[in-house]
């Protein structure tokens, strides 16, 4: 019976592509009202890599099958980045035989956080990736420890590779949920230039969550990520896999382990991202100068971090879905000493969340200071974060709330200076279409 939900699968696939239709979850949520257990139909003999996190999730598993690839082996990979059930379970369709057999190397998925206990139940894990947890849609994950602790049940038997952010403390936690798991493997990242002291942005797991006594950190790289240890018990202190050292956002590059890597972006968030692959491939022995190779050509090109020109003005964009992914986006305008003009797009569609209320942990506060000479905003919530902008101090008369995008764009290219754009979630695909318009 199975074989005939592919053939009828597979023909669905067919007359979306006709019609230039990428599919997304479509087919996954077809097959699952076929059969529930679809899942556990196909045939995999190559290893699964997962990653699952708050943010960097589609960047890291797309820089993962990048670089495989570039070293020579096939990647069958959800790069679109659907990430629940539906969409892996689309992915695999996709790419599988009528029998169910994919036939790749390596299989690499970006798994929603509170999806990984429910995917991996059915299709053999061999690595998995926890890149960061950050406060993300309330209204759809709860509290952030709900997610943590749903990821730390499901870890107490998993017995394959863990790769873990050791300078994230709701992350580093997870390498004690199973003592028998011998394959844990830390990776952190030195102290970079605009490192601080304090935390400057909001943060989670400020305390020990083994003995609870307050976290103490020698330096905060963003967040509450950083480099920190429990003065009662030593949590935090880790054998560590992979460590980045000379961090420099302007030349864009770092090292591990004497070998320098050059990348594309310039956020300290991406290194993070960038050292979890490198992690990853070296438990996969892949040759050094691939990674080299991929990493220095990777781009997502999709609205993460992506630097275009627009009727000859440099122009970054970024999804910023929660307070964390905002505040690491105006880190990069305060970092920047050009002057520059800001457009934050807020939606409150489904897939957002309903709930807007996170946009008040954003640290708007002295953007003016840091050259930031106008913003404009657009979105459904167009004025709430009009208003939040301008309760920081910013100047009212320099911000532009927009009724639609397209208006939103026309208005930030009236003059020829640098632009930024925020947009989060179901914002940010529509807010890239308005701006490369105005390039066409």
């Amino acid at each position: 019976m199975n074989i005939i939900y592919m053939i009828l699968l597979k023909t669905i696939n067919i007359i979306l592509k006709l019609f230039g239709k990428q599919g997304g979850n479509i087919i996954g949520k077809i097959a699952i009202k076929l059969n529930k257990n679809m899942l556990a139909y196909f045939k995999i003999n190559c290893p699964v890599i997962a990653v699952t996190a708050t943010n960097g999730k589609t960047s890291t598993n797309n820089c993962m099958r990048y670089t495989l690839e570039t070293a020579g082996y096939k990647v069958v990979s959800n790069k679109e980045g659907n990430n629940m059930e539906t969409g892996i379970l689309s992915t695999l369709v996709k790419n599988a035989t009528l029998t169910g057999k994919i036939k790749a190397d390596y299989i690499t998925f970006e798994v929603d956080e509170s999806y990984v206990p429910q995917v991996f139940k059915t299709i053999k894990l061999d690595t998995l990736v926890v890149l960061d947890f950050f406060r993300d849609q309330l209204d759809r994950n709860g509290e952030v420890e709900t997610l943590i602790l749903k990821i730390n049940e499901f870890l107490k038997t998993y017995t394959g590779n863990l790769v873990l952010n050791a300078d994230d403390p709701n992350v580093a936690r997870l390498g004690k949920a199973n003592p028998d798991n011998k394959k844990i493997y830390y990776y952190r990242v030195q102290k970079y230039e605009h490192a601080t002291s304090g935390m400057k942005e909001a943060g989670e797991g400020k305390f020990c969550p083994f003995c609870k006594t307050r976290l103490e950190y020698e330096y905060y790289q963003y967040s509450h990520i950083g480099r920190f240890k429990c003065p009662n018990c030593n949590y935090g202190e880790n054998q560590i896999y992979k460590e980045a050292q000379n961090v420099d956002l302007k030349e864009r590059s770092f090292q591990v382990e004497g070998i320098t890597y050059k990348i594309q972006d310039n956020s300290i968030y991406t290194i993070y991202n960038y050292l979890a692959v490198l992690s990853v491939m070296n438990i996969y022995k892949i040759d050094a100068d691939d990674i080299i190779k991929a990493f220095s050509k990777f781009s997502l090109k999709n609205g993460r971090l992506e630097n275009v020109s627009i009727k000859g003005i440099p122009t970054i964009i970024n999804l910023a879905k929660n307070p964390t992914g905002a505040n690491v986006s105006l880190r990069l305008l305060k970092e920047d000493e050009e002057e520059k003009e800001l457009l934050f797009v807020l939606n409150d569609n489904v897939a957002d969340g309903f709930d807007v209320s996170w946009i008040w942990d954003i640290n708007f506060e002295n953007l003016f200071e840091n050259k930031v000479t106008r913003i404009i905003t657009a979105g459904t919530r167009q004025y709430d974060i009009a208003i939040r902008i301008k309760t920081s101090g910013f100047d009212a008369k320099k911000i532009v709330p927009c009724e639609n995008l397209d208006e939103a764009a026309k208005e930030l290219y009236k003059t020829n200076t640098k632009k930024y754009v925020i947009a989060n979630y179901t914002a940010l695909q529509p807010t890239r279409q308005a701006i490369f318009k105005l390039k066409e």
